[in-house]
């Protein structure tokens, strides 16, 4: 059983799906990001990362600033459990999940964030990992896990409105 379903994407390309630049510019400017621990050379976002190869499950994600996480939806249970190890050894970490607050992996991060930040105002179009072409059709919201080191998790749920972090991040790319 997967972490994430209804989706139509072909088994082989479901879990390469980049962040649309203008969201994760956004993001980047409130967090600093210095390290994407879910990536590829061809969907990463940050000049640090870590790939499949390098098992960033198993080593330590070690940053000199925040650290990004698209996890690959079809298994997202072990990222918030990693995650959730990171957060303590210091490291803020801010992970892009689908929005649905019915499973288990999310029950376990409410567990240890500080903050759930809907995004409201529609679904995030992703890249795809092929044509490198944004595409329409998520077939659901998304959510920022964001996991503070020096606050103690407070599971608060607060909204960001897509378009609004959209447009910040167009701003800053122009």
């Amino acid at each position: 059983m997967t972490d994430f379903g209804g989706s139509n994407t072909p088994k082989e390309f479901k879990d390469l799906w980049q962040t649309p630049l203008p969201l994760f510019t956004a993001l980047d400017l409130e967090f600093g990001f210095y390290l994407d621990a879910a990536a590829s050379a061809d969907n990463t976002l940050c000049s640090h990362y870590l790939t499949e190869r390098d098992n960033a499950l198993e080593c330590d994600w070690l940053s000199y600033g925040s650290i990004w996480c698209n996890p690959p939806y079809s298994k997202i249970t072990p990222w918030v459990e990693k995650a959730a190890i990171e957060c303590r050894k210091l490291q803020p970490i801010v992970m892009l999940v689908p929005a649905d607050t019915s499973v288990g992996w999310f029950k376990l991060a409410m567990k240890t964030v500080d903050e759930v930040r809907l995004i409201t105002g529609g679904r995030i179009s992703f890249v795809n990992a092929v044509t490198q072409k944004t595409v329409n059709g998520n077939n659901k919201g998304s959510l920022l896990l964001i996991w503070r080191p020096f606050t103690s998790p407070r599971g608060i749920i607060t909204t960001v409105d897509r378009d609004y972090l959209i447009g910040i991040g167009n701003e800053q790319l122009r």
